[in-house]
């Protein structure tokens, strides 16, 4: 079988020149490869490893900047759980107006919830229209809620970690932060978990290349710090300065109460989480002023948090009817199990019935 031998020198030729191309397009790619791993590897640094780069974010002017809230924080347990209990406060407080919020991004970004929450709570009415479709109308009623809030909490040394933009832009740190204020400002009866912290991604663009760094925001500290807004008193000296002695006034305390309910072969061992339901409380009461309590003004054996802070205030009521003060604690501090708030009721007792028998 006989081949062409010039069709084979052809076919070499054109075969040859194509692999060349080929060759040089491979060589010209790699090199273009190694030009943007370069560019990438002297920009990592500056750009975030886990928090994703909107197009907005690469539009920035010069030396304007952006936040983000980190994925990974966005996922931290406690943070969510943050998230929950205030979305349960403001369904709660918002009930009567058939307003359920299910995700604080999508729920308050355009003023209408924040403006009803406000209201319900400051018992003002503020002047916006009720409905707004346009992101102008959004922003115009975001700004009248947003300087009456700030208005209120400013004087009280807030720091205003909000503004009209970034929550309307559904910057989900902004809305905590504003609703943690207003939840410890009007001491909502709710217990804010305690120590949450998120990182942020701030993004700013200088020279035209956006910056990065990470930041910590701290939304919640301590129960005692957010919700124990009292007066200064011999127990806030006690736990600053002698929280040795603690020990002792709990003691007593707890020798003081045994005393009574002993009667009713009940005992106390842990003064924070036994007088949490108000049940202990309410049958105190009625030992130390001598009087049947009737079971159907209380709740034996309370299950939800309304049950309990229910038991709490009757006992303060109670207390009132004897001749007491008024409690400077909240019923909701003593079910959320604040220590200080407790010590203070019970020490109120200790030192206006210590001669009962």
């Amino acid at each position: 079988m006989s081949t062409n031998p010039g069709r084979v020198k052809k076919d070499e030729g054109f075969l040859g020149k194509l692999g060349g191309t080929l060759a040089r397009k491979k060589r010209s790619k790699e090199v273009s490869d190694l030009h943007e791993e370069g560019k990438n590897a002297i920009n990592a640094p500056l750009l975030p490893s886990s928090a994703e780069l909107l197009p907005e974010d690469l539009l920035l002017e010069e030396n304007a900047e952006r936040s983000m809230l980190d994925p990974t924080s966005r996922e931290d347990p406690k943070f969510k759980d943050l998230q929950k209990v205030l979305i349960d406060w403001i369904n709660n407080e918002l009930e009567e107006d058939r307003i359920i919020v299910k995700d604080l991004e999508e729920d308050l970004y355009d003023g209408q919830v924040l403006q009803k929450l406000f209201e319900k709570l400051s018992g003002r009415k503020l002047n916006v229209a009720e409905v707004t479709q346009s992101e102008i109308g959004q922003k115009q009623k975001l700004q009248t809620v947003l300087e009456a809030v700030n208005e209120l909490l400013r004087p009280q040394g807030w720091t205003i970690e909000w503004g009209v933009d970034s929550i309307h832009s559904k910057n989900l740190v902004a809305i905590v932060y504003l609703l943690v204020a207003l939840a410890m400002h009007y001491m909502a009866p709710i217990r804010l978990p305690e120590h949450v912290s998120v990182h942020v991604v701030v993004v700013k663009k200088k020279e035209g290349i956006l910056q990065t760094a990470q930041v910590t925001k701290e939304l919640t500290t301590t129960t005692e710090m957010m919700m124990g807004r009292f007066e200064r008193d011999a127990f806030d000296t006690l736990l600053d300065h002698a929280p040795d002695k603690l020990n002792v006034v709990k003691t007593s305390l707890i020798t003081f109460v045994n005393k009574h309910l002993n009667k009713l072969n009940l005992e106390v061992t842990e003064l924070e989480s036994q007088f949490a339901d108000g049940v202990y409380l309410v049958l105190l009461m009625g030992l130390l002023e001598d009087y049947f309590v009737p079971l159907y003004n209380f709740y034996l054996t309370p299950e939800s948090f309304e049950q309990k802070v229910h038991n709490v205030a009757f006992a303060f009521e109670l207390m009132q009817d004897g001749g007491l003060k008024k409690p400077k604690a909240r019923p909701e501090d003593v079910v959320n199990l604040n220590l200080k708030s407790t010590l203070r009721v019970l020490y109120n007792l200790f030192t206006n019935y210590k001669s009962a028998d």
